[in-house]
């Protein structure tokens, strides 16, 4: 690849934001045909780097140049003129249109000025086909799961025909057979000649799709190796800049009596019957496939969506969830599974949302009382490392681990028993990871009881005490013996009829 010339060449690429220097005078190359990783811990710079990329952050200085032509990259437009198209961590869908409006949106098919509606739904169709999905073309965006939503993203790129396309974390939402066909599609764009930026946390997928690996850390390059010649140990460590010997942190479990137990849980077809309990200093798993009523049945616990049956009780004792607000007084937390969604207030201080879930014990009169406010989230930054500028950071700007960090603060300042963790380390780097990790097994060894939902196997297998599996809104099997359990056990109950 060393001969041919370079389809993407980033120089000296430096970007600021009030309070933070996020690009350091990055350099980046992209061949034809080649897919390139691009690793680093949350906060390393990647995001912003691609964001200069597709347009939506001018850089301050260096330069971009296109299969050796120097192009303008002051916005959007300018990118994809380029031939540029960027699948965002961050959806970059309009909620209210269709899937197929939404990937012909800004370039629609027209003739004599009307839009051709039904070749745009045919070509949509043939793209999902070809993605090896059924997406309802009819349905608006906002109805349809993070999976598939990932998926009409991934589509509106295939759509655009770019000759440089940037997956940021494009498997985050998918199942293991929805990656594979991603990974099909990845290679046979590959084969066209098109120059694939790759970014992932998942390090199993860049040492099976990816061809070359590029990190940086702290807005700086620190390495790059063909993916063949690197070892994972070698990837952490130039993630994160120290050794990381094990990925999970050991832990000797001590449960003690059942804190949460549900019994015979329903709401219409996506939670049916379901029926579990978690111990003090326990650690339960509950897995399956996407679309398995993982993060359904978590939120008929927390009282965000109603319930058909069911009983919840809190140390033998019924509780009463008719909301989120019920559910908190009673002990039990939620980190949402979509934390910019559902988690944070992103146009707000990282300290209003802190505050928000603690306002009872942080306020007077109706007053918030603010230096009793930032002493404690100070503590939480300091405990959890959590890297920000200052309490009045917007939580918008914060990295993907960051924001994390600030939900779980938040939730431990309110010190609740039960905690339900809906895929805790979704897009966050291996470092930020352990960290987490290491959380997770303080507050079980201090008596939490803890419900881990991940798609992640080697997670769940690392991390869980006892393991739940579900399929189509059912518990269809129970390992006992986390430690003992295979990833095939779980899929052959994920899978189960």
């Amino acid at each position: 690849m060393s001969g041919e010339a370079p389809l993407l060449s980033m120089r000296g690429i430096v970007k600021a934001f009030p309070g933070v220097q996020a690009l350091r005078g990055v350099d980046l190359t992209l061949h034809p045909g080649e897919v390139l990783a691009l690793l680093g811990e949350n906060g390393a710079g990647k995001s912003t780097l691609m964001k200069v990329l597709g347009g939506a952050h001018p850089a301050d200085a260096g330069t971009i140049a296109v299969a050796g032509r120097e192009a303008p990259f002051r916005s959007p437009t300018d990118s994809r003129a380029a031939g540029v198209a960027v699948i965002y961590q961050e959806f970059n869908l309009v909620p209210g249109l269709t899937a197929v409006e939404n990937i012909f949106l800004g370039h629609e098919e027209t003739r004599s000025g009307f839009v051709r509606h039904r070749r745009e739904r045919e070509r949509a169709a043939a793209l999902f086909q070809r993605l090896g999905v059924s997406i309802d073309l009819d349905l608006p965006c906002r109805r349809l799961t993070t999976a598939q939503q990932q998926l009409v993203e991934i589509a509106k790129a295939i759509a655009f025909e770019a000759r440089i396309i940037v997956m940021d974390e494009p498997t985050a939402a998918l199942t293991s057979h929805e990656v594979e066909r991603l990974f099909e599609i990845i290679r046979d764009l590959k084969s066209h000649g098109i120059g694939i930026i790759y970014i992932s946390h998942r390090l199993d997928e860049v040492f099976a799709i990816t061809d070359r690996v590029t990190v940086l850390r702290d807005g700086r390059n620190v390495g790059e190796r063909p993916t063949r010649e690197i070892t994972r140990d070698e990837m952490i460590e130039l993630m994160v800049g120290r050794e990381l010997k094990d990925e999970f942190p050991a832990r000797t479990p001590e449960p003690g009596d059942v804190r949460l137990e549900v019994s015979h849980l329903s709401r219409g077809r996506a939670v049916r019957d379901v029926s579990f309990s978690v111990r003090r200093g326990e650690i339960l798993a509950l897995t399956g496939l996407v679309g398995a009523g993982r993060t359904e049945t978590v939120r008929l616990i927390f009282g965000a969506d109603p319930r058909d049956s069911g009983e919840i009780r809190i140390d033998g004792q019924p509780v009463h969830l008719r909301s989120p607000r019920d559910a908190i007084a009673a002990g039990i937390a939620l980190l949402t599974e979509d934390r910019k969604l559902q988690g944070l207030v992103l146009g707000h201080p990282i300290r209003e949302n802190f505050g928000l879930p603690n306002l009872q014990w942080l306020s007077t009169g109706g007053f918030v009382r603010l230096r009793q406010e930032r002493d404690h989230l100070a503590r939480y930054v300091e405990q959890l490392r959590i890297k920000v500028p200052s309490q009045e950071q917007r939580a918008g700007n914060l990295s993907g681990g960051n924001q994390q960090k600030v939900v779980l603060a938040k939730w431990l300042a309110r010190n609740c028993d039960v905690l339900l963790f809906d895929e805790p380390t979704r897009g966050i780097d291996v470092g930020a990871k352990y960290e987490i990790y290491l959380l997770m097994n303080e507050l079980a060894a201090a008596g939490k009881a803890i419900v881990m939902i991940s798609s992640e196997l080697p997670e769940v297998l690392g991390m869980a005490d006892r393991i739940l599996v579900m399929h189509d809104g059912r518990v269809t099997g129970e390992l006992p013996d986390a430690r003992h359990a295979t990833q095939e056990q779980i899929m052959q109950l994920a899978v189960a009829p």
